[in-house]
């Protein structure tokens, strides 16, 4: 895996990009009219519409039937505390001042980005959710990067990430590398298939050695996705191994919530190595064979110690 090298930022003047307030007003595009009248059909309300000032696209403002719009089918699933929290926020100010995204798919709404408000809204048993309504269906998928309302943890980006790949292989045969910004990381990928296979796993513990080893894959996503079922075998294979030599640990006193990510640091063949691409397979194969000669009785309460450092587990 070749290092990239960190993409330096343009400077540009104060106010020089994107459109002036007064180009906002442009006039409505084809595909925006078509999207105002399929609003108005379906029971909502167009409000407005606008050229968004950085990319000049068409956009409306609309009242949507609230009972017309869903997340994602691949979200993750709402934050009962998260929601509770807005839904006493709404009540306190009285008003919703945080419209979600929504894209038209058939004849309902989906919302990448607003799940949290859209759920705290029903509970309160509001009518209307304000939307910002983007006429390109390909928002849907830019998710990880639209979804800042409640930070993702390991867990939920992965899962999301896996369900999103699945869902565009249905409809594209494109490579899955063409798709690295809606993935952001191609370990999620196999990591999201990990979680379905075993939700309590602690992916924190291997994040590092596969942003190392796990790239994109140069095919389409169909067979990519056999790929990412094969890369998340070996994983859980390995992660068999790190599971007993724990529970070994534990037998003989060591008390720790690094305890698993120690493990997998100890077992990791390219942990001090200074290479910038590696084989997989060859690095599953060492890991298992390193795992295989594990000697417990060598391992002091102090070494673990002074190896914890990062979060115990994916909820951080």
């Amino acid at each position: 895996m070749a290092t990239k090298k960190p993409v330096r930022r343009k400077k540009v003047a104060p106010a020089s990009a994107g459109l002036s307030p007064a180009e906002t007003l442009g006039s409505r595009s084809p595909d925006v009219d078509r999207l105002a009248n399929h609003v108005e059909t379906d029971g909502g309300a167009v409000l407005g519409s606008y050229l968004d000032p950085v990319g000049g696209r068409g956009l409306l403002l609309a009242a949507l039937p609230i009972d017309k719009v869903d997340p994602t089918p691949y979200q993750r699933d709402p934050s009962e505390a998260h929601v509770k929290r807005l839904m006493t926020v709404i009540e306190k100010v009285g008003r919703f001042l945080d419209p979600i995204i929504a894209i038209r798919h058939d004849d309902r709404y989906w919302t990448p980005n607003g799940n949290h408000r859209l759920q705290a809204l029903r509970r309160l048993g509001i009518k209307t959710v304000i939307s910002l309504v983007v006429p390109e269906a390909e928002v849907a998928f830019k998710i990880l990067a639209l979804n800042t309302e409640k930070a993702h943890n390991l867990r939920e980006k992965s899962l999301e990430t896996i369900r999103m790949a699945r869902a565009l292989a249905e409809s594209s045969n494109m490579n899955e590398a063409a798709y690295a910004f809606e993935f952001e990381q191609a370990p999620f990928l196999t990591l999201g298939i990990c979680y379905e296979h075993r939700p309590r796993m602690s992916g924190g513990a291997y994040q590092s050695l596969l942003k190392r080893i796990d790239e994109f894959v140069e095919r389409p996503l169909s067979q990519a996705l056999k790929e990412r079922e094969r890369r998340a075998a070996r994983i859980l294979e390995v992660d068999d191994r790190v599971a007993d030599i724990v529970e070994r640990l534990k037998r003989k006193g060591l008390t720790s919530p690094y305890l698993r990510a120690f493990v997998v640091a100890r077992i990791n063949p390219i942990r001090f190595s200074k290479a910038t691409s590696f084989d997989f397979n060859e690095v599953m194969d060492k890991m298992k064979a390193a795992a295989a000669k594990f000697n417990v009785d060598k391992i002091r309460q102090e070494d673990v110690a002074r190896a914890a450092g990062g979060p115990p587990d994916d909820e951080s």
